[in-house]
């Protein structure tokens, strides 16, 4: 009888995966690689993995947006989150969203492998080159530049802070998925920033300085 965990891992990198795949196959079995965003759920409902090993930077659909929708279609899979990204940031809205796991790629294959063990236990798992705080010195709404936005674009950027697609979005806000790709496309534009995963990043940090901007009101 094979006792290994059964993982899928979600890596655009070849090389990255194929380095993966080579250092956990003496302990786990891969049962699907994913390397487009658009693929991750039909896949993982395909192959049925124990673990879900997540990168966040992905073509098609961003890691962190594919959380909460795993969440809830493969329930049995525990989501561990593996990325070049380190700050406090990513690690806060991944777990909020649902994953069980964090894991900053610069950790290395033991604490990776760790990290697996602990979450098939029924345990979360941060690593410990995650900051303890996120770094929030000047991450004001005023500070980002959201007052430069439309306000529109601005509740755009809030619900992608709050980790939704931009299906979700569309759905909300009662517009087509377009003219939510196009929103994205001016928010990136007017901000000078230069990739989705930029995007989210921002967006992120908005909701950060909001919710201290909240906490300080209130004290």
């Amino acid at each position: 009888m094979n006792s290994r965990t059964r993982v899928m891992l979600v890596e655009d990198h070849h090389l990255v995966a194929e380095g993966m795949r080579s250092l956990l196959q003496d302990t786990v079995e891969i049962v699907g690689y994913v390397d487009n965003g658009a693929k991750v759920v039909a896949t993982a409902l395909e192959t049925s993995p124990e673990v879900i090993l997540l990168d966040l930077n992905l073509p098609g659909r961003s890691g962190l947006e594919l959380i909460s929708e795993l969440r809830t279609r493969v329930p049995q899979s525990r989501i561990l989150v593996v990325t070049m990204q380190t700050e406090r940031v990513w690690a806060d809205a991944a777990m909020n969203a649902g994953a069980q796991g964090f894991v900053p790629k610069d950790a290395g294959m033991q604490e990776l492998k760790v990290a697996i063990s602990e979450v098939m236990a029924g345990r979360r798992f941060l690593s410990r080159l995650v900051p303890k705080k996120s770094h929030r010195a000047g991450t004001g709404p005023t500070q980002l530049g959201l007052s430069r936005l439309t306000p529109r674009q601005q509740e755009v950027v809030r619900l992608i802070g709050d980790g939704k697609s931009s299906a979700e979005i569309a759905d909300q806000l009662r517009l087509s998925l377009n003219t939510v790709a196009f929103h994205r496309k001016r928010i990136r534009q007017s901000l000078g920033i230069d990739s989705e995963l930029g995007l989210v990043r921002y967006a992120l940090l908005v909701q950060v300085g909001q919710e201290e901007a909240e906490t300080e009101r209130e004290e």
